[in-house]
Parts: C-alpha cells; sequence; structure tokens
C-alpha cells in the first residue's frame, strides 16, 4: 500500500477519534447550539485554554496569541497547496472586514516550507489583508494537534478554544456570521 492510500485511509480514524462522545461533543456552552451545529462545528465538552504561540509574520515581525488578547479569534492552519484552504480563505476575508472592528480577528498560519516568496505571492494574489503568521517547522500545528487542512479554532475574548472548525467552510455564509455573532456578545 503506497504511503499517500495509507494516509487516506488513516484519516476517518484521526477524525472518529477527534469526535468521540469521551472528548469533544456538540452542544450548547452559554452559546445558540443549533448555530454550531448548523455549521457543522465541533464544541469542547469544557472550553480549553488556546495554546500560546509566537510565529514570524508574513512580511516582518512577530504573531502572537497573546497579542491578540481580548479579541474573538479565528486561528486557521492553512498551506498554499491545499486547494480547500484556498476556496475558503476569500470567506474568511469578506468575514474578516466585516467584523473586524468589533473585536475580531483572523490569524491564519501558513504550513508551507518552501519558503516565504510562495506565501506571499497566495496572499497578494486572494488580497487577504488579516494577519498571516508561518509555521514550516509544523512546531504551532503539533502543539494544536492539526491533522487536517484546513483546521480553524474558534478561540474566545479570554483565550479558551470555544469551537473547532475540520475542513473549509464558507466563513462569510448567515450560520458563520451568526456563530461569530453570538460569541461576540
Amino acid at each position: 500500500m503506497s504511503a499517500q492510500r495509507r494516509r487516506r485511509s488513516a484519516l476517518p480514524l484521526v477524525l472518529v477519534a477527534l469526535m468521540s462522545p469521551a472528548s469533544l461533543f456538540v452542544v450548547s456552552i452559554g452559546f445558540a447550539g443549533d448555530l454550531f451545529v448548523d455549521l457543522n462545528l465541533i464544541v469542547p465538552r469544557q472550553p480549553s485554554r488556546a495554546p500560546e504561540f509566537t510565529v514570524p509574520r508574513l512580511g516582518s515581525g512577530s504573531l502572537s496569541l497573546k497579542e491578540l488578547r481580548g479579541q474573538l479569534v479565528l486561528l486557521n492552519f492553512w498551506a498554499t497547496w491545499c486547494l480547500p484552504c484556498k476556496e475558503e480563505m476569500p470567506s474568511m476575508e469578506r468575514l474578516y472586514q466585516r467584523y473586524r472592528g468589533r473585536g475580531f480577528t483572523i490569524a491564519a498560519i501558513s504550513l508551507d516550507s518552501g519558503g516565504t516568496k510562495t506565501v506571499a505571492s497566495f496572499v497578494k494574489t486572494l488580497g487577504l489583508t488579516y494577519p498571516i503568521g508561518l509555521d514550516p517547522t509544523l512546531e504551532i500545528a503539533n502543539r494544536y494537534t492539526v491533522r487536517a487542512l484546513p483546521t480553524s479554532f474558534l478561540i474566545d475574548r479570554t483565550g479558551h478554544t470555544v469551537a473547532i472548525a475540520l475542513w473549509p467552510r464558507d466563513w462569510d455564509s448567515a450560520g458563520a456570521r451568526a456563530v461569530i455573532e453570538t460569541v461576540l456578545k
């Protein structure tokens, strides 16, 4: 069996393990539970503290979770070679533009290992303006146990993960906007 085929066949087992009733389930935790179900989000049984990170920022400087404290953060792990990532990023940009003045931000962490030129070109082509971090060694992705791309974590203003999205979403849909507005309150 080829390595690529083994990875594909192992993926459903990983997803089943991530969504086992012992660890995660979708319910209302002070939010309108149906909104999370409609968007197919995984909600931790108990919101947990999101792991701290600091990564190089595309361009210059650094991007850290600590500097984003006090804002609702959509932390997205992606790569330029990931077609579903490319599909969802324009809707993330629209969501960012809609809510960035209300205490919402996106931190998109690229897992590309080929250098910043590829990432910069990709970001420019899509017209993305939200903060982009770089994690070519997968240190932060491993800390967050990322096993599929794209994967997004919704982190509340206090730094707790309140929802997880595996695979792409239309982040500018009415359902996604309702989730963001609910958590922003």
